[in-house]
Order: structure tokens, then sequence, then C-alpha cells
């Protein structure tokens, strides 16, 4: 067997229409949408409807870690627009049509935390199968899927915002690794909570992990963990006990798969 996996395409279509090339399935972890780009500050959902130079400080701000100067002025891009969650909503329709169309067959696919899981059913067809928390058997092994990332302690999702990422209160989030099966392979957008994982060494600071994962890694002990969201890891994999843990890489930037071959 060869299955190929991805995660973070952040809109890149075209890398993804090859992504299933010579494999026998397709797993797709989680942040199809591109937000916001920071390398590109024209494209992206931001770019396009605010434009680069707002973008750009946007970007500048974010870079600072200045978090009030950002909400005020995330408020103020919105607030000049007579209807932003609509604004987002098609842009963000806009771009699934174009990567869900672009996913090869079979693909299993899961959201991250900038996707709207609430829409991907607009997009089901033949050949993609929508997986957070399911276990599926792929050429005899068993997968185990969770999408999203955990909502800050302490945080609170405004649902009247004009996009409303797709974070999970920690319980939620726990227990929908708890209620899978037990697998051989472990899929989830997020890292567990291993700290040379969880590190982005050019945003110099920590992404969430999740102590649910690193929990089940030890009481199923899977052949691989596999995950994205950090895109500039401190380390691409680390090995907990006989789990190889696999952060399969910013396939917006790489254009490669992960190969996996039994």
């Amino acid at each position: 067997m060869r299955v190929h996996v991805v995660s973070d395409v952040h809109g890149n279509a075209e890398a993804l229409k090859r992504a299933g090339d010579g494999a026998d399935a397709l797993l797709v972890l989680g942040d199809l949408i591109d937000f916001v780009d920071y390398h590109e500050h024209g494209r992206g959902i931001l770019g396009a409807v605010f434009g680069a130079e707002k973008v750009a400080h946007f970007a500048e701000l974010r870079r600072g870690h200045r978090g009030a100067e950002i909400g005020a002025y995330a408020r103020s891009l919105w607030a000049s627009l007579d209807d932003p969650k609509q604004v987002v909503r098609d842009a963000v329709r806009e771009q699934y049509a174009t990567l869900f169309a672009a996913m090869s067959a079979p693909t299993y696919a899961i959201a991250g935390n900038v996707d709207e899981p609430g829409l991907w059913p607009e997009f089901a067809r033949d050949g993609v199968r929508f997986v957070d928390g399911e276990s599926v058997e792929i050429g005899g092994l068993r997968f185990g899927f969770v999408g999203g990332t955990v909502l800050s302690p302490g945080g609170v999702l405004r649902k009247d915002a004009a996009w409303v990422p797709y974070l999970r209160p920690e319980d939620e989030y726990d227990g929908a690794v708890a209620a899978l099966d037990p697998v051989d392979v472990l899929c989830s957008h997020l890292p567990p909570a291993v700290p040379e994982l969880v590190y982005d060494v050019i945003a110099r600071r920590p992404e969430h992990g999740s102590r649910a994962l690193l929990e089940r890694i030890h009481r199923d002990r899977p052949r691989w963990s596999l995950f994205g969201h950090v895109h500039q890891p401190l380390a691409q994999r680390v090995r907990v006990g006989r789990t190889e843990c696999v952060n399969v890489g910013h396939f917006k930037r790489t254009e490669r798969p992960y190969v996996l071959r039994w």
C-alpha cells in the first residue's frame, strides 16, 4: 500500500491535483483555505477583500505579537464592509469548489482550524470522504481522524464574527480523541503535545498541542501519528515509544505529500 498525506494546503489547488498521483489513497489533514497569505499579501481571502497593503499591516502586527492592536485592526477592517460574514462565506465557498474538485479518489479529509466544516457537505462527491471523528480501514490498517484545533483556556468564539475558526473546547476535542476505535494510524490537524513538535521556529513560539492525542499514542501505540498545523516545526518527526510522530509538512510551500508505505 502507498498512501499520500498532506496538511496545510492553504489554497494550493494546483499542487493538490498532483498530491494523489501514484497513491492508493490521499489523506488531507486540514487547513484547505488560504485565509491570510503572510508571504504574498495580495492573495488569500483577506488580500482579495482588503488588498495587499492592509494585509501587510495585519501581518506586521501578528509578527510583533501585538494582540490588542491585532483585534482592533481586524474589527476596523470588517466594519468597513456592509455584510462581512457573507463576503467571507462567498470567498470560502469559491476556494472550496476549486479545492475539493482537485482531490483525487479516494480521499479522506478532515478540517483544520482555518476551515469551515459546516460547508463541506455542499462539496461532497464520490471518492471524497469527510472522516472527522471516524475510524476507517485502509489497506488493512485502522486510521482514526480528529479535525480542528483546541480553543485556548478562557477563549471565547464569537459566533456572529465574520469568520469563525474551527476551534473546539478542550473537553470536546479530548472526547473526540477518546471516542476513536483503537487505531494503527492516528491522524489529526493538531500535533500531540510534544515540545519539539509544537514549537514554530519562525514564529518563535509554541503552537497548540493536544495532551489527549499524546495519551492516545501512549495507550494504542500506533505505527504513526500524522498531523500538520505547525508550519515550521523545531522537529518534523519525533518517536514516542514505537510511534513515529510526523508533521507531514506545510503543503502550500513544499507541494510534496508525505508518503506512507506498508
